[in-house]
């Protein structure tokens, strides 16, 4: 099972969409930003609202659907990060927002091994744990 996750910088998760593993991730971007139950703020010329992805992400289609969804759309382009890592051996990946999120996930040992044989099940685990994650986000208790 694929998961295609939508965090904000502090890594608290926003949207969220379950696919199987053998598709490719930009073709969940669409069912991931439609995901997303919280209205946003509107985009504002001076205060444009980013979105990074990595180059899993790097077509077209991406960048039509970050613009139409109103998104400056930050797309690591192939080959891109090697050779910034040539040029520079202390360049790091800045993926690490979403890949925390990620391990925060898998600490839930029903999501990191699929039990559920359907995906309406596997999918209402997934919102619970991310709404887990998101309350302790909030440090409401401390």
């Amino acid at each position: 099972m694929k998961r295609s996750l939508l965090t904000d910088t502090e890594g608290v998760p926003i949207g969220l969409a379950v696919d199987g593993a053998n598709r490719n991730d930009f073709k969940l971007a669409k069912e991931t930003l439609e995901s997303v139950p919280v209205q946003r703020p509107a985009s504002a010329s001076h205060q444009p609202q980013g979105l990074c992805l990595d180059k899993g992400y790097d077509y077209d289609e991406v960048r039509e659907l970050a613009k139409e969804f109103g998104y400056t759309a930050h797309i690591r382009s192939r080959g891109e990060e090697a050779q910034a890592l040539k040029r520079n051996a202390r360049f790091k990946a800045r993926r690490w927002v979403v890949e925390r999120t990620h391990s925060w996930l898998n600490r839930f040992r029903r999501i990191l091994i699929r039990w559920e044989k359907t995906a309406q099940n596997y999918l209402a685990l997934l919102h619970l744990a991310c709404a887990i994650i998101t309350y302790r986000c909030a440090g409401i208790l401390g």
